[in-house]
């Protein structure tokens, strides 16, 4: 009775065992990932990475083409939504066969309430992307500041 017991003690605990080291292995396995992903930053120096007006023009130009792809992202996002809120008004007017009752009224108005929001949505998120590619090109100006001293 005891054995068995103790197996099943020494059982559970190795399974404790295993997961703890296999989550520490995982864990291990994506920190030398990130820290080794760019290989060209290995090759060479820190300094002469971040000193280099090259490397800086190079972050600012590749924030400039992040923003531009993530504003038409946000305005298809945008798009796709009124375009579906259309749609949906469009079938509850065909269901309803366009007698403007209660219902019917109702999508439309629901309709124009997704549309305005949409956009507001989308204008207030171009706006954050703005603000973060201007937060960047300010710090890749300010370290390059800071190095041509």
């Amino acid at each position: 009775m005891k054995l068995n017991y103790f197996m099943k003690q020494l059982s559970t605990i190795g399974r404790w065992l295993t997961t703890t080291l296999f989550c520490l292995s995982a864990i291990a396995f994506i920190w030398q990932g990130a820290f080794f992903s760019g290989s060209s930053a290995i090759a060479a120096p820190t300094a002469t990475l971040i000193a280099s007006s090259d490397a800086g023009d190079q972050v600012k130009g590749k924030t400039r083409e992040d923003a531009g792809r993530a504003k038409n992202f946000i305005r298809d996002t945008a798009d796709k939504v009124e375009q579906t809120a259309n749609k949906n008004a469009d079938r509850v007017e065909n269901a309803a066969d366009g007698k403007g009752s209660f219902v019917e009224r109702k999508a439309k108005k629901d309709r124009d309430r997704i549309e305005k929001r949409a956009e507001e949505d989308a204008a207030r998120t171009e706006k954050a992307v703005d603000n973060t590619k201007n937060a960047i090109e300010s710090t890749v100006d300010k370290i390059k500041g800071a190095f041509s001293n």
